[in-house]
């Protein structure tokens, strides 16, 4: 398992930041750099108000790591994966498994 980890991704976490006019600008902090296994599972077009959006649906298994939630997401170069769910593997707290969509709104 451990040969699978050759993939460079930066752990990212939602934050906003006031504009000086009453509002929030939201941008994306990096907590961690961190060696990930990278799978990809599926691929979909989905249509929302009438645009088409392509999304692909990614595994990325890390060592486990305290606070990882689905508000996270990975960033690869300039591909970003949004989290949607967070598995400890074994129940150990050796590994964590986050199913991820790549591509439309985080």
């Amino acid at each position: 398992m451990i040969a699978d980890f050759r993939h460079r991704v930066a752990l990212e976490e939602r934050v906003s930041v006031a504009d000086g006019g009453g509002g929030a600008t939201e941008s994306w902090n990096e907590v961690a750099t961190l060696w990930a296994a990278i799978n990809q599972k599926s691929g979909q077009e989905r249509e929302r108000a009438d645009r088409s959006s392509v999304f692909t649906r990614t595994e990325i298994t890390i060592r486990y790591r305290d606070g990882v939630s689905t508000d996270m997401r990975f960033r690869q170069g300039s591909k970003t994966f949004n989290i949607r769910t967070v598995l400890d593997l074994d129940g150990r707290r050796r590994w964590l498994k986050c199913t991820c969509e790549e591509g439309g709104p985080s």
